[in-house]
Parts: structure tokens; sequence; C-alpha cells
């Protein structure tokens, strides 16, 4: 109800109303949940009172089933209004079935023991035979007949009787679950309750008449049983002549029993009668036929004959008595056409074998007789015909048209001829091609008028009970078939294959509908039927190879007694499988469908009526062809089968389902596309009218409603394109209606919209949601609904994924909207949706969320976006908290979890709820407050979640928490082998080896104990799973540490022998937990996952290594074997890791190529190694050899996948080191496996066959290296290199150079108050200076970086250091140079700036711009020693030290000119007194000596300095100055 009413939304024009309703039904699915949800508690708490409610009920009901029999006796039963005698008989045939399908779900539930479920199907028992007592109430009350009224009642009570018991004994079986003696009474109770129940409708008008005819062909039939059949009364042509006629009438009262099934129960009665006495004058007129025959072979084939019949007539009354109880049953109406259809044919046999009429005439007679059969088939086809699909039905009837034309000219011509046999021939190839069209037609027509969008579409169900019903037949006649003595070997293979044929499909719908359903109850039982099915066919089959060996009556008759478990195992799954939970819901035709179904139904029975003249002619040709105005009559009749043909597949393909509602869907979507196009031209030129009728709000409500419901018809159009035709037009009409509300919704929103930017991108998204589903429809159209259109399912499923991305994309612009507004009625509505999914893996919820919605009641809006995430978060904990609950054992955890899932629901829909609240009014306290504690309940119902999930994953649990144990103990045996290797692993006491070996071996075996328990844990309860992990991780604990009490008695003296027994405990332990992953990932997965092979493998790995344990731990204490054996291990140890190397898990860290180079390094020391233990062949060699090798190998492997799989290499250089990485280890595995042969045969020749192993090894490497630089690439470097450091100093100086520019730029001439009015032209000029200086060394420095990568690249300099002396001098040339720029640069900018601050004088400044240029030079004389003087690099290089040398020059100009100024400005005042001026003289001397001085020793030190650099400076820049 809730999803047809949210579907409707969008289709009613009425704003309100639409409103209303929207409303309703979001108001409707929360009450839904909450109601589920209470019902879930209430169950719990009252669940075991069902059993005892249930029990009242029936009680009750047959204490008024009593009250009532008493009123009929007295004449005062009358029936209810509303109440009539067909309608009570029709009820209660139908509730009939729905009790013994609820009934055989109380058995099963009973013998499973599962509480809950029983009382489930106690209840639902009690509603059944409350419906059938009313039923029963309403038939006694209907009848006339007082008595028939009584045994109507009495019969019903005798049912509540039985129905009480059997609930009893259930209740009692729970309390007992596996007592035999409980579920061999609980048997008995329920086959007396089923007897009970056929009574009770055998007592309804109608059926009695039905079963009297039963009897009455039972009675008659008894006439085939006797051996001597009675004497011949008529000549052999009466004979003959009685058994064409009663033959007719008998066929003719078939069709009237299959008419009047339909009709009333007298209809049925008067039907049944006539036919029994039909069958009794036919059966006569048939043993009277027998006595004529020749021979006792054809007497005993003319009785069976008979017998065939009487057994088709048998079945014929009961398919018409079972569609009378119950009209809707499924394929109730094939069955009972299929009937009679074998009630004819079993009639042309007989008659085609005891007849001599004139020639042809009995073929045209069986002929007739089988067209008059299938015409039925074209009454009011409102069920499927058969299980072809539409285009299967083109097919189908252009096939037998063509065989029909064939055959039609075979007639013609043979009567021509007078060729009778094949006359004969065609007749029935006509009769069998006629037959094939009328049923392709019936199920043509049923399927244009399902298609038709007026109809109601039938539902799937569990499973289907059509599909049951047939196979139940078929099995049931293959059986009588095998068992019949007059089978052929031929036929009863034929017979075995049918059985096989449908067993299998029945075990497979089994196995599909145990998968689909959440009830466990149901899913055992369907999975135990499967058994039981699959088993007794088995049985049969070795019973039918013994038959067709040897077709003795002692091997007949153990067939026949293998074919009783079979049929009986059908019928009780076809039984369970008949409950209306399992059933689907039947198409109902509209009146407008069965008017789209008329053309074909008049084609065809045109066709019939037209066939069946053009027989009866031909007929009469075949004795006469010499008479002409015959053969114009059979022309005549010819044209017409031909026309009518041709009409009927005009009619089909016309009426092809879909194809007209998709023409009309497509020119409804291209208006809307047009529409919407009008919109946005209107909106670029703003104007675009707004809607005042309507608010915002309402249209995002209503355009959100429509997306959705787009969204949702997506799946079903794409399914029903590429092979559901009948639901194509129902799809692709529903999917058109919502697309003109969604123009007009995205339009009026788009009105509202104040920001330009959001109203185009709405109407954009809504324009590319429009134009993809046109293409969708496009391509539905072309694929039509036909499977065998592969070449269209490809454009099919691209279209569905394109519109399913737009309607992605116009959910996530309004969900932003909604949620920016405080709008959470979508959000409560899609979390309402989550918890009534989870009504049937571990789980994550992001919890996140939670603090972040306490946090944010500071900033509300960021609450909108924080709700939609937990909208979005609990949709997903849903979907998988029904999957955890669904295969959670036992099942009590799962009800918790469902319970706390949908309790954890309701506390997130109140928490979104007052986030919208929030949103709409910040400043609310009392609404802040509100919101923390919801989101204070929110956190206690995840934590009570997860608490019971792991109640209910105890196994995957203890494996996580053994694996982690196991890998804390391969940590501590590494560490134990570092010790063991310096030699520094020592026994406390005096113990030796031997006092350890027997318990690391009995140690070892319990390992191999719980290793066996840990893999079948994975297949069984979660409790098994948890033991076998919790024992597995004791175990290894122990025998890691007697493996180590054993190494350490051994003594520190030899080392490499306790790390190869510490090795082999350490691989013992590594294979365990492996197998512990392997077996977490495969628990609960059926057998055939691909998780069930991993685990097989690892147990096999970890069996492997616990052996060679043993192995090593009974070769350690032997001198001349444990070198040997220690080689045995390592070689398989190598080869485990190989396959690590090789599968296809991605390493969880990535490493470098230097990493991996320097692992390389190590396999040529150990194959070095290696070479020459197998020359000297002493075992401590071959220990210490095999310890290495294991280790070498394992790092260059994990290092090799970790560097291959660096993000930055690519898919080639990744698959060469992979390669290489396979190719080393194998060369190194079959090193070593050559020096186990030099240890059994040490020749020399042996010992010379290393050195070439050793060179595939050392060539693997080599590659392997060369891989390691390809993943380098031109951005990997070695920082050694001498030329490297020269660029990146060059790079630094520069980077200096620069920084000191931009603190020049920053600078500013001090500010002095008293020279105001003075210039500043000193001070700006220095800074200028000093800036052109920086910017010049800065583009210097960049121009010799380079032309270093020049020089570099012209190979005068190698990028790889080669040892020679010159590259090396010329490279630190080259980085003093750069250094001495920047520092001389830094200097600059420290003068500069203080002398323009003051602090310094114009000399400082003049030296250090002197010394800029002179470093300036340096560094261009270092580059100019190797470099190509006409290079691009070079030309930049030399204008860049111009520029350098010019800048530093003004700058010693202006601080020159600037000192002379000022040396001109400053004046000397002379004493006027004499003393004073002497003594002023002597002070002026005394300074210039002193000064003298001074310049003298700063030349002389200035001197030194360039004399100690000059030492350090390479060849080259030395003999340059020179």
């Amino acid at each position: 109800m809730v999803t047809s009413a949210k579907s409707a939304v969008p289709t009613v024009a009425d704003q309100a109303a639409a409103m209303q309703l929207g409303q309703c039904a979001k108001n409707l699915a929360t009450c839904l949940a909450e109601l589920r949800t209470a019902t879930q508690k209430a169950h719990e708490a009252c669940g075991p009172l069902e059993i005892d409610s249930a029990l009242n009920t029936v009680h009750t009901l047959k204490n008024e089933l009593q009250d009532a029999k008493m009123a009929a006796l007295e004449g005062q039963l009358k029936p209810l209004p509303g109440e009539s005698l067909e309608k009570c008989a029709q009820d209660l045939g139908s509730t009939s079935k729905a009790v013994g399908s609820s009934m055989a779900q109380l058995l099963t539930c009973a013998a499973q023991g599962n509480e809950h479920y029983t009382g489930v199907a106690a209840r639902e028992t009690a509603q059944a035979l409350k419906t059938l007592a009313q039923a029963a109430r309403g038939v006694a009350a209907s009848t006339t007949d007082p008595q028939s009224a009584a045994a109507m009642l009495d019969s019903a009570g005798h049912v509540m009787e039985g129905s009480a018991m059997l609930i009893h004994e259930a209740h009692q079986a729970l309390v007992s679950p596996g007592d035999a003696e409980s579920q061999q009474r609980l048997a008995q109770v329920a086959k007396a309750v089923s007897h009970s129940l056929n009574n009770c409708v055998n007592c309804l008008p109608g059926q009695k008449d039905v079963d009297m005819a039963l009897r009455s062909i039972g009675e008659a039939s008894k006439k085939l049983l006797v051996e001597n059949l009675p004497p011949c009364s008529k000549s052999f042509q009466e004979a003959q002549s009685d058994l064409n006629h009663t033959a007719a009438e008998l066929n003719h009262s078939a069709g009237e029993v299959v008419h009047s099934s339909r009709g009333t129960s007298s209809q049925l009665a008067v039907a049944s009668r006539k036919f029994s006495e039909d069958f009794d004058e036919f059966l006569d007129a048939g043993i009277e036929m027998a006595g004529h025959t020749q021979s006792t072979d054809d007497q005993i084939q003319v009785i069976g004959n008979l017998k065939n019949i009487s057994m088709a007539s048998s079945k014929l009354l009961l398919a018409a008595k079972s569609l009378s109880v119950d009209p809707g049953a499924a394929n109730a109406k094939n069955l009972l056409a299929a009937a009679a259809r074998a009630v004819t044919e079993s009639i042309n046999q007989l008659i085609t074998l005891c007849t001599q009429q004139a020639p042809g005439q009995k073929e045209c007679d069986n002929a007739l007789r089988e067209l008059e059969a299938v015409r039925g088939l074209l009454d009011n086809p409102n069920e499927p015909v058969s299980e072809l699909s539409y285009f299967d039905c083109i097919e189908s009837v252009m096939e037998n048209s063509k065989v029909l034309g064939e055959s039609m000219a075979g007639i013609s011509q043979n009567c021509k001829t007078g060729d009778v046999p094949a006359f004969g021939e065609s007749v029935g190839v006509a009769s069998k091609a006629l037959c094939g069209l009328t049923e392709a037609a019936g199920q043509a027509s049923y399927l244009v008028g399902v298609s038709d969008p007026n109809s109601q579409s039938g539902h799937q169900g569990l499973v289907d009970p059509i599909q049951f019903a047939r196979a139940n037949q078929a099995i049931q006649m293959a059986c009588q078939n095998l068992v019949d003595p007059a089978s052929s070997p031929s036929q009863v293979l034929s017979a075995a294959t049918i059985v096989a044929k449908h067993t299998s499909a029945l075990c497979n719908a089994c196995r599909l509908a145990s998968s689909k359903t959440a009830n466990p109850v149901a899913r055992r039982h369907f999975v135990q039927s499967a058994k039981e099915v699959a088993n007794t066919t088995a049985n049969l089959v070795k019973t039918i190879k013994a038959l067709d060996g040897d077709f003795s009556d002692e091997n007949r008759e153990r067939c026949r007694v293998a074919t009783a478990p079979l049929i009986q195992a059908v019928d009780n799954l076809s039984t369970f499988a008949s409950n209306p939970e399992f059933a689907s819901i039947p198409a109902q035709i509209s009146n407008e469908g069965s008017a789209a179904q008329e053309p074909i139904l008049r084609s065809a029975r045109a066709m019939l009526d037209s066939s069946t003249h053009l027989l009866e002619t031909a007929r009469s040709l075949i004795i006469n062809p010499k008479d002409p105005p015959t053969w114009s009559v059979l022309a005549g009749h010819s044209r017409t089968v031909s026309d009518s043909i041709k009409s009927l597949i005009t009619a089909i393909r016309d009426k092809a389902p879909g194809q007209r509602e998709c023409d009309h869907a497509i020119d409804a979507i291209n208006k809307c596309i047009r529409d919407i196009e009008q919109a946005s031209l209107a909106a670029v030129g703003q104007s675009l009218p707004s809607r005042d009728d309507i608010s915002l709000e309402a249209l995002q409500e209503q355009l959100t409603s429509a997306v959705q419901e787009i969204g949702h018809l997506i799946d079903p159009i794409s399914t029903a394109a590429r092979g559901e035709a009948a639901q194509l037009g129902h799809k692709v009409t529903q999917l058109a209606s919502y697309f003109e509300p969604l123009i007009v919704a995205s339009v009026g929103l788009a009105s509202k919209l104040t920001d330009h930017q959001q109203q185009m991108n709405i109407l954009d998204q809504t324009k590319t949601l429009s134009e993809s589903a046109l293409q969708m429809l496009y391509a539905a159209k072309e694929g039509g609904g036909n499977p065998k259109a592969a070449h269209t399912h490809d454009a099919i499923a691209e279209a569905a994924q394109l519109m399913k991305e737009a309607v992605d994309d116009i959910m996530v612009t309004l969900n932003e909207a909604a949620s920016e507004g405080g709008m959470v009625g979508g959000m409560v509505e899609s979390i309402a949706e989550a918890i009534g999914r989870v009504s049937g893996s571990q789980i994550t919820l992001r919890i996140c969320f939670l603090s972040q919605m306490t946090k944010s009641v500071t900033c509300p809006e960021e609450l909108g976006g924080l709700a939609s995430q937990v909208t979005v978060d609990y949709s997903q904990l849903a979907h998988q908290g029904r999957l955890a609950a669904s295969t959670a054992e036992p099942e009590e955890v799962g009800f918790q979890i469902k319970s706390r899932v949908q309790e954890l629901g309701h506390g997130c829909i109140f928490l979104v709820q007052k986030a919208g609240a929030l949103q709409m009014s910040p400043t609310d306290s009392f609404t802040k407050r509100e919101l923390i504690e919801c989101a204070r309940a929110v956190t206690e119902k995840v934590s009570m979640v997860l608490s019971a999930l792991q109640a209910g994953n105890k196994g995957t649990q203890a494996c996580i928490t053994a694996a982690s144990s196991v890998s804390g103990i391969i940590a501590d045996l590494d560490t134990t082998i570092m010790f063991a290797s310096a030699g520094t692993l020592n026994s406390e006491n005096d113990e030796s080896f031997a006092d350890h070996r027997e318990s690391i071996l009995k140690t070892a075996k319990a390992l191999v104990e719980d290793t066996k328990l840990l893999v079948a844990g994975a297949a069984s309860s979660q409790d098994k799973l948890a033991q076998a992990a919790q024992s597995s991780a004791k175990t290894i604990t122990q025998l890691t540490e007697v493996v180590k009490l054993g190494a350490a008695s051994m003594g520190s003296e030899d080392p490499e022998t306790q790390v190869v027994l510490i090795n082999a405990v350490r691989d013992v332990a590594k294979a365990l937990a492996e197998l512990i992953g392997a077996t977490k990932c495969a628990a609960g997965k059926p057998a055939d996952d691909p998780s069930m092979y991993q685990l097989k493998s690892a147990a096999k790995v970890m069996v492997t290594n616990v052996t060679s344990l043993l192995k090593t731990v009974k070769a350690v204490e032997d001198e001349a074997t444990r070198g040997t054996r220690a080689l045995e291990a390592a070689i398989e140890f190598i080869k485990q890791e190989l396959m690590v190397l090789q599968s296809k898990d991605i390493p969880e860290k990535s490493t470098t190529p230097e990493e991996f180079i320097r692992m390389t390094k190590g396999i040529t020391t150990a194959t070095a190694k290696a070479v020459a233990a197998g020359n000297s062949a002493q075992q401590e060699d071959v220990i210490s050899t095999a310890n290495l090798s294991r280790k070498v190998i394992s790092d260059m492997l994990t290092t090799c996948k970790q560097a291959a799989y660096h993000q930055e290499v690519s898919e080639d250089v990744r698959n060469r080191a992979l390669h290489y990485g396979v190719e080393c280890t194998n060369g190194y595995i079959e090193l070593l496996e050559h020096i186990l042969l030099v240890l059994q045969k040490p020749t020399a020749d042996q010992k010379q066959h290393l050195a070439v192993f050793s060179k595939r090894v050392a060539g693997s490497v080599t590659e392997l290296i060369q891989t390691a630089e390809a993943m380098k690439g031109s951005e990997w470097v070695d920082p050694e290199d001498p030329t490297v450091i020269a660029e990146t100093e060059l790079l630094g100086a520069a980077a200096s150079i620069e920084a000191a520019a931009k603190k020049l730029e920053q600078l500013k001439p001090r500010a002095k108050p008293k020279q105001a009015d003075e210039s500043l032209d000193f001070e700006e000029q220095i800074l200028e200076a000093a800036k052109s200086i920086a910017a010049a060394t800065s583009a210097l420095v960049k121009s010799a970086s380079a032309a270093q990568r020049e020089l570099v690249a012209q190979g005068k300099v190698g990028s790889i250091p080669a040892n020679a002396v010159d590259d090396g001098q010329w490279s630190q040339g080259l980085i003093s140079a750069a250094r001495m720029v920047a520092a001389a640069t830094s200097n600059l900018c420290e003068a500069a700036n203080a002398s323009v601050q003051g602090h310094a004088s114009e000399e400082k400044l003049i030296s250090s711009a002197k010394q800029v240029a002179a470093s300036t030079a340096q560094l261009l004389v270092a580059c100019k020693v190797k470099a190509d003087q006409d290079s691009e690099a070079m030309r930049r290089l030399q204008a860049a030290g111009n520029a350098v040398k010019r800048a530093s020059d003004n700058l010693v100009r202006a601080a020159q000119k600037a000192a002379f100024d000022k040396a001109e400005d400053d004046s000397v005042v002379v004493k006027t007194k004499f003393v004073g001026g002497i003594a002023q003289i002597i002070a002026a001397q005394e300074e210039m000596l002193r000064k003298e001085r001074e310049l003298e020793e700063a030349r002389k030190k200035l001197a030194q300095i360039r004399q100690q650099q000059y030492k350090f400076l390479p060849s080259e820049l030395r003999e340059d100055k020179s």
C-alpha cells in the first residue's frame, strides 16, 4: 500500500491532494516500521503462547461447528449475508489447500525444533481453519438436503479435531526435539488430518457426483482384469461401428466435463454422470472389439489401450474436480486441458489399432478429435498455456505454418495419386502442426492480454507452482510408463529421461527458493526436500539400469517399488510449495487486454474451423478422388486456412507486447524535453515566471518523489526489455507517466530559485534525465523483451547506466538543497524504508557523525550534510544487518541483530528530525539539548548492535584473535633466530635435545588435529569455529616453546642447526596464520565458493610444513643428514614464498628501487656460498647455505613485490620485475636441488654443473637490477654522484639568491627626520643596484644548472659517477663557485641593508659588489671548462654572467660616487690656536699611518686567503689562471 501510494503521488494533479497523499504515505511507512518492531518485541515476549492460542482457537471452532450441526438438524441454520453455495464451496476448496500447506509447514518446524516458526505455522493453521469452518458452515446453510449439511459439518468437525491433535503433538515434539516416537505420532496425526480434509472437500455439491463417476469408472475397469474375455455377441463390422460411435460420444463428453468444471456444481455433476455412462459403453465396445482380435498379442495391446483410456479418464475427472473446487489454482485449467487431450489421444490410439475402415478415414477422424481437444485453449485464455515467451510463440507459429503448408500440399497430392499411407502421414503431421499453432496462438494471446497496461501484471513468487504441478504430473506419468508391462526398452529409457529432467528442475527450483527465502524453516525444508527427491531419483535410476539390462518381472517389480518413494517425495514437495506465502500473484487481464487478444483468437479459431472442414473434405476425397466439386471445396478450404494463418501471424506481430506503449512513451518524453528546453531558454533570458501557487519545499518534494520513482523503474525496464516482453508495456507506461510531473516540478522549482546558476543546474539535470530516458526507451523498444536479441542487450545496459547516473546527479542536488533548508522528510522516509528491509558479514557503522552531530549544535549549518550522511550510513547498515541476521547462528542471535538494527533506525529517525528542527531554529536551546540526547541514544544503540553482532560472530572474532596471537609468535621466533645466529641461544640447564624430541612430536601431532577441526569449523557453527581457533592458537604456542627449548638444548656451538629447527617451527606458525585467515574468509560460505578452495590450499601447506618440522626434528641429531634436511626445508619454504609473489594480492606497503637493489646483492653472496657448499659437500656448509638462502630469497621476493607495486612504477616494468623475480627464484631453487643431488652423488661432473646454475641465477639478478634501474626513471638519482651534488648546490645557491633578492625588495631607506628635505638618491641607488645584482646572480646560477644538465646529456660528464678524478674535480669546482656566488650575494645584501640603515661604510658595499663579480667570473670559468661554447645553455650562461658584472659595476660606481660626494660635503674645521693646530695635524698623520698599516695587513691577509683557496681549485681552473 505504501509503495503504491508513493508511486501515485507524482501523477496526482491536485497539489494539495498530492501533498496530503505523500505525507500520509510517509506517516504510514513510519508507523508500520514501529509496529513491526513492536510486534517482534511482543513475539519475543509471548512467542511460546502462540501454539496455545492456536489450540484454543481450533477448539472454539470445533464447538461452533457442533452448534451449527444442531441448528441444521433443527432446520434453523441460515446462510449469512453474502454467502452462496458456489462462493462457499470455492472458499472451502481453496482454503483446504491453505490448511494442508500450513500443516506441512507446522510439521517441518516441529521436526526441526524451531519454536518461533512452529508458533507462526500454528497461528497460520488456525487462521486457515477458521476460514474453512466458516465456508463449511456456509455450504451447510446453503444446502437444501439436511443430511448433506450434517455430513459437511461432521467432516469439518473431524478436521478440527484432528488439527487440534496435530497442534498438540507439534507442541510435544518441541519439548523433546529428537524423540523418534513423537515424530512418528506427529506423522500419523498429519495423515489423519489430510484424510479428513479430503472427506470434507468430497462433501461439496458436485464432488460426490464426480466421486461416483470415478468409482463407476473404477468398477467398469475391473472388466479388463479378467483372464478370459466374454464371447463376442456382434459381428466385426457392428463392433467397429459401435467403437467409433462410443469413442465420438466419450470424446464429446470429455469436452463437456472440461466446460462444466468452470460452471456450476450441478453442471459438473450432470457432465460427470454422462461421462461415466459413455465410458461404460465405450469400454464394453472396446472389450467386444478385443474379442475379435486375431492374436493374443493384439488382444493384450487392445486391453492395454483400454486401461490407458481408463487411467486418462480418471485423471480428467480428478482435474475437473480440482478445478471446480479451486478455480484460481495455478495451472489447474492447463492440467484439465492436458487431461482431456490425453483422453483424446488414448482413444485415437485404440481406434487406430482396432478399426479397419476405408482408406485414410481413421487418420482424419483422429486428427479431427485432436483439433476438437485443443479448441478449448482458445476459450478466454487468462492463464499461460505453455512456457513459451512471446518471441518463441512467433517462431513456433512460423515453423508450424511452414510444416502445415507442406502437409496440406501433401494431402492434396496424395489424394490425387491415391497414396493412402502417405496421405495418412500428411494428415497426422498437419494435425500436430495445427495443435502447435493453436497452443502458440493461445500463449501469445495470453501474453498480449497480460502486457496491456490496463491489465494487472502478475508477480513472481518464491516458487512457481505451475512448474511444480507440471513436473509432478510428468514424473507420475513417466513412472506409470516405467512400470507398464507393455513398455518397450526405448519407452523405459524415454521415461527415465523425463524423470531425470523434471527431478533436476525441481531440485534447482528448491535450491533457488532456499537461497531467496528469509524463513530458515522453509530454507531447510526446501533443501531437505531436494535431497529426498535427488536420493529417491538415484535409487530409481539404479533399478532402471538393472531393468534395462534384463527386462524380467523381478526387475520391473523393483522398479515399481522404487517409484513409490519418488512420487511421495514429489507430492510432499508440491504440497509444501503450494503455501500461499510462496505463491505467485497471477496476472489479471483487463477488458482492454481481452479486446487486444481478440484478433489473435479470431484468426486461430478461423484456422481451426477451416482446417476441420479441410480434413473432412480430404476424408471424402481419399475415397473418391475423381469428384471435381469436392476438389474445388478442398481448394477453398485450403485458401481459408492459409489466409487465417497469415492473419494470425499479422495479428501476433501487430500486437507485440510493449511496442505501442514504447511509441507513446517516446512521444510523451519528447514533448517533455521540448518543454524543458523552452524553460531553459526563458531562464537564460531571466524571463522564467515564478510559480506563486505552491511553496519551494512542496516543489522540492514533488521533484524528489518523481525522480525516485523513475529511478525505481530503471532496472525493471532493463530486465523487461531483455527478456520479459509481457512486462515491458506496464513498466514503460509507468515510466512515461512520471515525466510530465517531473518537468512541471522542475520548472516550478527553478522559477523559485534566485540563483541563476542553480536554476540552470536543475533544468540541465532534468533535461539530461529526460534524454537518457528517451535513449533507454529506444533501446527497450528495439530489444522488445526478446532474450535472443543479444545484439540489443549491451545498448540497453548502457542506457540503463546512463539513466542511473542522471538520477543520482539530480538526487545529489536535491538532497543538498533539502539538507541546507532543514527539510528532513525524505531522509526520515529513507530510514523508515531501510528499517522495513531489515526483516530478513561483519557490519561497520561510521559513528563519527554522532560526535560531529553533537559538536555541530554550535554550527547548525553543518547539520544538513550530517543528517544526509546518517541516512546513507543507516541504509547500508540495514542492508548488511539483514544479511547478518539471516546467516547468524543460533537464530536467537539473528532476531537480536534484527531488532537492535531496527531500534537503531528509530533512533536515527528522531536524530534526523531533531537536526532538521534545529536547522529551522538554530537558536532554540531546548532543541539543541534534544539533539544531544538523541545523539547519545543513537550511540548507545550502535554499541548494542555491535554487541549483538559479536555474539553471533564468535568464530570470526576468535579467528582474528588467534591470528593476532600467531603473528606475535612469528615475531618472537624471528627474534629467537637472531639470538641463535649470534650464538647466544643457550640452555639454562644440562638438558639434551633428546629430552625434548618426544614433546615436540606429540605437540605437532596435536596441532594437526587442531588443523582438521579448524578446516571443519569453517563449514560448521560459529561456536565450533571459535573452539578450533582458540585450540590451534594454544597448541602453536606450546609447540613454539618446546621447539625453542629443544633448540637451546643443542648449545650455541652449532648455531646454524638451531636456526634450521626454529625456521621449521616458524614455517608452521606462518602456515597456521594463513590457514586461520582462510578459515575466517570461508566461514559460512557454500562448498563451491572460491574461499573454500583457498582454505583447502592453506590446509595442504599447513600439513606440508608440519610434516617438514617432524622430519627436521628427527634429522637434527643425525649429522650425516641434517644438512640435507635443512636444504629440503629451505626449498619448500622458498616455493611457498614464490606462491605469495605470484598471488594477485597487492602488498600493503611499497618500497624503493634502491632497497630492492640492496636485497639482490644478498643473492649473489648466497649463490657463491651455495656453490662452495656444493663443492665441499660438508653438512655444516649446507646448513649455513640453507639458512642464508631462506633469508635472502624471502627478502628479495618481498621487496620485489613491494617495489613492483609502487604507485609510480608502470605496468610493463612491474610485469618485468615480477617475471625476473620468479626466474631468479626458480633458478636458485634449481641450484639448491642440484646441491641435494651432489650431496647424494658427489661426482666431479655433478659439481661442474653448479657453475651453470649459478650463472643462470647471476643472469636473473642482473635483469632484476636493470629492472630496478628502470623503476627509478629520470627523476631517480644517486645522491653520491658529484654531478648531482653540483646541480643540487647550484639550485640551492639560486634559491638563496632569490630569497636575498626578495629581502632586498622589502627594504626601504631609513627615515631621516633632520634631513627631510635632502635627496635620498644615494640609498635608492644602492638598493636598486643590489636588487639588480641579486636578480642577475639568480639567473646566472640557474643557467649554470642548465649548462650542467647539458654536459650530462652530451656525455661529457657521466650521470653515473665514473671514478675518474677530473669529473669529480670539475664538479667540485662548479660547486665551490656556486657556493661563492651565493655567499657573495648574501654579503652584498647584508652590506646594502647596513649601508641603507647607516650602520656600514660604502667601502664594505663596494667590496661586496666586487666579490660578487669575482665569484661570478669563477663560476663562468668552471662551466666553460667542458661546455660547448656554441650551445644555447652556454650563451644564456655568458649573458647571465655579463648581467651580473654590469650590475656589480653599477653598484660600485654608485657607492664610489656617493662616497666622493660625501667626502666633498664633509668640511674640515681647522683650529685657529697654534698648539691646537699642531695637535690636529699630528692626529691626522697618525690616523693616515694607521690606515696605511691596516691596508697593508688587509692585502697580505687577502693574498693568504687566495693562496689557500687556489690549492683546492680544479686543474682546469689553475691552468686557466696560469
